[in-house]
């Protein structure tokens, strides 16, 4: 009964358009009540689950990324992009998704990485030609590679709802190849897609200007590797390449590119300050709900139903990616890591499934949750800037789903793809 009360009354608050984080606060204090345990569990535990200092990383990560974004980094990285792939059949949907690879590494943020290279690219491919349906689906999809790459939050987020035993160096390295692998796969999707409709590419602007728009970019690209080459050196921890990072943005987009001004600092802060909020609040409730899960023992009975439906871990993973894939598309990507990690990640344990491994499937399936209604934030946005209906990119992205399908069914089957460069940097 217990556990009807839990989930019945977050489904409910769900369905009827609650955000998710009261839908958590109200379902977990509404079943503490019936269990006859005192409400104010829920305070401590979520202020328990805010305080931990690994979360630290989030908003300075995040912060960093709103600094990049108004500094005038993303400019410079389309127009690398734009010299390197755009001479490519359909040259434009190339430079999306080489722009959101480049960008990924420096925000981090799905959401951070539509907004600045579709707000850019999506109107652009609109004005020459491109069906906005394309522009939008091509757009949003590469954004998904900002989930896989440093300084991806998420990984962050998932590493601390773990109980901050798995290394975010190791998480960071480990979304790598996967990401190489999107990115490849959308290119070539986007390619046949452009082939096929007679969008045109245009001429190779030569070596030169390849260089020099690299050198425009390369100050802004370097975050990416002082970020991951610092916390793998041992010369700061995943807290403080977040700080430095927070710096180095200020640095380079008020002092090299002197694109920043006060009113895009004052909007950088208030945007960091509002996403964060947001996530730690989230953050919050489902610290409490996920302690109350623990307490009613949904981990171990998840374990042993798992155990009665099938013995490999195979089956396994990929019945926790179905299920991944089902909740993702009613639930946002934040929640869903703090609330499944610690139903799930036991499972993979007792299957001998790598947590690493496990982490790199969790992020790519809930990230393919962002592209899928009624809740699919990224697709939502995209359609925004693109100014058309949700229906309408639907209509026309499952090319486009296909690719991330293959990408996450790879990498589900083959462990190595996100093992092998951690172990190897050991």
């Amino acid at each position: 009964m217990e556990l009807t009360i839990l989930f019945g009354v977050f489904a409910l608050l769900l369905a009827i358009g609650t955000p998710v984080a009261f839908a958590l606060f109200v379902s977990t204090t509404a079943t503490l009540v019936y269990l006859g345990l005192p409400p104010l569990v829920v305070v401590q535990q979520s202020a328990s689950d805010i305080s931990s200092v690994s979360l630290l990383a989030i908003p300075l990560f995040i912060f960093a990324g709103e600094l990049m974004l108004r500094g005038g980094i993303s400019e410079r990285i389309i127009a690398f992009a734009s010299a390197g792939v755009g001479h490519i059949r359909g040259g434009l949907g190339q430079v999306s998704v080489v722009a959101s690879t480049l960008f990924g590494g420096v925000s981090g943020s799905a959401i951070a990485d539509v907004t600045a290279v579709g707000g850019t690219m999506i109107p652009q491919m609109a004005a020459r030609g491109y069906e906005k349906s394309y522009a939008v689906n091509v757009t949003i999809t590469a954004a998904l590679i900002a989930l896989l790459v440093p300084p991806s939050h998420n990984m962050i987020l998932y590493s601390a709802a773990a109980g901050g035993g798995i290394s975010i160096t190791q998480l960071f390295a480990a979304g790598i190849i996967p990401a190489l692998m999107m990115a490849v796969t959308v290119m070539i999707t986007a390619y046949v897609i452009a082939r096929r409709r007679g969008y045109a590419a245009t001429p190779f602007p030569g070596f030169g200007a390849v260089l020099r728009t690299f050198i425009a970019a390369l100050p802004g690209l370097l975050l990416v590797a002082i970020i991951f080459v610092g916390i793998k050196a041992g010369i700061f921890t995943a807290i403080e390449s977040a700080a430095i990072a927070v710096v180095y943005a200020v640095a380079v987009t008020a002092l090299v590119y002197r694109h920043m001004k006060w009113d895009d600092f004052l909007h950088a802060c208030a945007g960091a300050v509002r996403t964060s909020g947001h996530i730690l609040l989230i953050i919050g409730a489902a610290g409490a709900f996920g302690w109350l899960m623990a307490y009613l023992q949904v981990p171990a009975q998840t374990v042993d139903l798992m155990q009665a439906v099938a013995d490999d871990k195979i089956t396994i993973l990929l019945m926790m990616v179905l299920i991944l894939l089902f909740l993702g598309t009613f639930m946002d990507m934040a929640p869903m890591i703090i609330i499944a990690t610690p139903i799930f990640l036991p499972v993979a344990k007792a299957y001998g499934i790598d947590p690493v491994h496990f982490g790199v499937v969790m992020i790519l399936t809930c990230g393919i949750g962002l592209l899928t209604p009624p809740v699919g934030s990224v697709l939502f946005v995209g359609c925004a800037i693109g100014k058309i209906s949700v229906g309408e990119a639907m209509k026309t992205i499952w090319p486009f789903y296909l690719a991330a399908m293959i990408v996450l069914l790879l990498v589900t089957l083959i462990p190595a793809l996100s093992l092998w460069l951690p172990g190897a940097m050991l």
